[in-house]
């Protein structure tokens, strides 16, 4: 389906430069694009293609707008542009309501007639399906738990007892919400487990990416806000309270009873300890290990970046004679005033 270069500036308030009837059929990179496809131009490293590009028509910030030989798009922030005609162009698929033969659904749970329930699914006693759900092939919603207005299930995602779900929540394969938490008692050496008696709530316009885990709580539950956007394979552990729009990248891991604040974003594979409190506007870049609260918004890092494997070696033989160093440091400190009175006699 092809939609006029017009249509588009119009859905997105952006300014027209070029033909407005040019036929867009499809969305590419800026680099990889051909005739009828439209691209975007937000990050300076692929401004070297802008004069080059094949696309009927480029997204772009009036800065590059004299580089650009291609119609154009132009607007304040043209990634979140090119998100909503992509959006515009490519529409989520939504089944019309109904329940598989395979599915197994309990007669005392409720589900909307406009509700779509997939092959293998199972939805158990108590459970509320709201309207326009989209619950996917081979996913588990337990016991009491609720999926408000218009969320979806793609495949395979378990909802443990209890899960509360917000409405237009996408999650992805895999996932699974609301599984016990990692409550151990020490009874000399050996471990005995901790009834995790809470729920995980789930706001409104959440995403849940594939095989990410959040435990349920302990005693409290755990929350997760309206807005939050999770990557792929994160753990998110008992009791954590994450606050309104905060975005986390794939493989985080947050350990128990830590609480997020709101519009913070945490970088890929950032390791945060328990029992911590982040602050709002608080951003962590990538492998990030922290371990104390960050209460004041800003932005941290707490690792060290790659470098050639010869430079590491070296840096961490100077780390471990860090100790030696500071002794010596020390003892020359104090030999100094002696030094200057051997020096004015």
């Amino acid at each position: 389906m092809a939609f006029r270069l017009g249509e588009l500036a119009e859905l997105i308030g952006a300014r027209v430069q070029g033909d407005p009837d040019t036929e867009i059929s499809h969305v590419d990179t800026i680099q990889d694009a051909t005739p009828g496809a439209i691209c975007f131009l937000a990050n300076q490293k692929y401004h070297r293609h802008l004069a080059d590009t094949q696309a009927s028509a480029v997204i772009l910030g009036a800065e590059y707008l004299d580089d650009c030989q291609a119609n154009a798009l132009v607007c304040d922030n043209p990634y979140l542009a090119y998100a909503r005609i992509a959006a515009y162009m490519y529409p989520r698929e939504v089944k019309a309501g109904g329940i598989d033969p395979s599915a197994v659904v309990s007669e005392q749970a409720t589900v909307s007639p406009d509700a779509w329930v997939g092959p293998q699914a199972v939805i158990e006693a108590g459970v509320v399906v709201a309207a326009r759900v989209q619950i996917g092939p081979g996913c588990v919603v337990c016991r009491d738990s609720t999926l408000g207005d218009d969320s979806q299930l793609v495949a395979n995602v378990t909802l443990c007892p209890g899960t509360q779900i917000g409405r237009r929540v996408l999650i992805h394969p895999g996932a699974v919400i609301g599984s016990d938490g990692f409550g151990l008692a020490n009874n000399r050496g050996q471990w005995e487990k901790v009834p995790q008696l809470g729920r995980v709530i789930i706001g409104d316009d959440v995403e849940v990416g594939a095989n990410t885990t959040i435990d349920r709580g302990a005693l409290r539950d755990t929350v997760i806000a309206d807005g939050v956007k999770l990557d792929n394979q994160i753990q998110i552990a008992h009791n954590v309270q994450i606050g309104e729009h905060t975005a986390i990248a794939g493989c985080a891991g947050i350990a128990g009873s830590t609480t997020i604040g709101k519009y913070c974003s945490i970088g890929g594979g950032v390791g945060i300890a328990g029992h911590l409190e982040i602050g709002d506007n608080v951003h962590f870049s990538g492998q990030s290990l922290v371990t104390r609260s960050f209460k004041e918004p800003g932005y941290y890092s707490g690792n060290f970046p790659a470098m050639a494997n010869s430079e590491w070696r070296k840096t961490v033989a100077r780390i471990r004679r860090m100790e030696d160093m500071m002794k010596r440091l020390k003892a020359l400190e104090k030999s100094l005033p002696s030094i200057q009175e051997n020096d004015t006699e």
